[in-house]
């Protein structure tokens, strides 16, 4: 974080400084200076550091104040007063502190530097694009980029608050559960760039459909300014109705001809996609990604129209893509490989968008010698929408051909139910509650030349169960 006295931290977030009368006789003043990195996870705090105590859903941050103090934090900020060694902030609430402090800092680096801020939201891809646009703006200058998918109300000014003067570049990726969130994080740093990428069914639950989805992120372009720009999927007709919602600039990005930033001659195979990448300006060069999946293509045109945008050459766009690797871990990463059985874990989201393209991806990279397998569970947070959805994606499973499905918990079980309607198989489709009951129904079926596809949102755990398997035949 910027080098900043606790008096200018206590404004900032609207807290009363404490200093107890040992600290002010060990010289502590309000004028001190702070400048260690911010956490609220006590585990990773530094020397140096600050410790932001937040009560959560499962614990509550107070609890470990004296862990952060002995890992070497130098300041506490907390909704309650503790004997803590250090210096303390008390706040009236902890989260609503952070994201004052983060708009604090990203307001001082823009004073004093030349940040241009990306901000990235979509119902699928931010944290790929994210992680691509990172690596190519990197090439060019400082670059603070969240780490995962700190994308919420804690992770997105944690991110904020790693700026530091020389920093030229901000990525920030601005998740949602709910209208009104991504405005939250929007007025913390507004963007330069705002990326849209889908809105799809994920998290639909949660919104309440997707036309509430489709506002949710509508605010990613709203409070653009008509010196800004907003970067928008022209292959999803709602994100790309979006360009009448904005004062900002339009660059398009997709597949179709018409977009300003364009993939063509797309070729998915084992080893990732080769495409023709195509910029605004005109210029265009073959790209060589490694990223599995022919629908992270998308996702590398989104980052390619952010960075053109930003003044970054082709050279540097694209080998900023060709040298990214995987899109992140358990998304799509491909593992195994010994006695000639593959594994794609890709079970750390799920939406109905992302299930059929992994099973896209599947179907699409197999050799005809190759025997598909899917290993499937929830799809979470999507409410009335889950029944449909589930039987959707097991009849697509049919359809594509897969030749064999383990379907993993209660929450999946309709679409292992709709896969035996659809194909009425025999056996090719089986049932299981737990990830363990998976892995010993597959493993002693699993054979030379076989791909396995591993998928489920978070909460489901099957990205364990992939690791597991990769590590079997690594």
């Amino acid at each position: 974080m910027l080098e900043l006295s606790l008096h200018s931290i206590a404004a900032a977030t609207g807290g009363r400084l404490v200093l107890s009368p040992e600290l002010v006789d060990a010289g502590f003043s309000p004028e001190t200076l702070v400048s260690g990195a911010v956490d609220t996870d006590s585990r990773l705090i530094e020397v140096g550091g600050i410790f932001v105590a937040k009560r959560g859903e499962e614990s509550d941050g107070h609890l470990y104040v004296d862990a952060a103090v002995s890992a070497g934090a130098a300041l506490v900020i907390a909704e309650k007063e503790s004997d803590a060694s250090v210096p303390q902030i008390i706040v009236e609430d902890s989260v609503d502190a952070l994201g004052r402090l983060a708009t604090e800092v990203v307001r001082l680096v823009r004073l004093t530097g030349n940040l241009k801020i990306v901000g990235i939201t979509g119902s699928n891809g931010k944290t790929t694009t994210k992680n691509l646009l990172r690596a190519i703006l990197e090439r060019v200058g400082e670059t603070i980029a969240p780490r995962d998918s700190f994308n919420n109300e804690v992770g997105a000014p944690l991110t904020m608050l790693k700026l530091t003067p020389g920093s030229r570049f901000l990525v920030a990726e601005m998740g949602a559960s709910g209208t009104g969130e991504i405005t939250r994080l929007i007025r913390m740093a507004k963007p330069d760039i705002g990326i849209v990428l889908t809105v799809g069914l994920a998290h639909a639950g949660e919104f309440g459909g997707i036309e509430k989805t489709l506002l949710a992120k509508t605010e990613m372009v709203q409070d653009l300014e008509p010196a800004d720009i907003a970067i928008l999927n022209l292959d999803d007709y709602r994100v790309a109705g979006m360009a009448d919602k904005t004062l900002a600039s339009v660059l398009t990005f997709g597949l179709d001809r018409k977009a300003s930033v364009r993939a063509t001659d797309v070729r998915a195979h084992a080893g990732g996609t080769e495409f023709v990448l195509t910029l605004a300006s005109g210029e265009s060069a073959p790209v060589s990604f490694q990223v599995l999946g022919e629908h992270h293509v998308t996702n590398a045109l989104a980052a390619a129209a952010a960075a053109e945008s930003l003044g970054v050459g082709l050279t540097d766009i694209v080998a900023g893509l060709e040298g990214t690797l995987r899109a992140e871990r358990w998304r799509m990463e491909l593992l195994g490989g010994s006695g000639g059985v593959r594994v794609i874990n890709d079970a750390y989201n799920a939406s109905p968008d992302s299930m059929v393209a992994a099973l896209k991806t599947l179907a699409q990279i197999a050799t005809p010698e190759t025997r598909k397998i899917a290993v499937l569970g929830e799809m979470s947070e999507l409410g009335e929408f889950s029944l449909e959805e589930h039987d959707r994606i097991g009849r697509i499973v049919v359809r594509l051909n897969i030749e064999k499905l383990i379907v993993v918990g209660e929450g999946a079980r309709a679409l292992h139910l709709a896969a035996t309607h659809e194909g009425s198989w025999g056996g090719e489709s089986a049932f299981v509650l737990t990830p363990d009951e998976a892995y010993d129904l597959l493993v002693p079926d699993l054979r030379d030349g076989d791909l396995v596809l591993v998928k489920s949102s978070n909460s489901a755990q099957l990205r364990f169960l992939g690791d597991r398997l990769g590590e079997l035949f690594a």
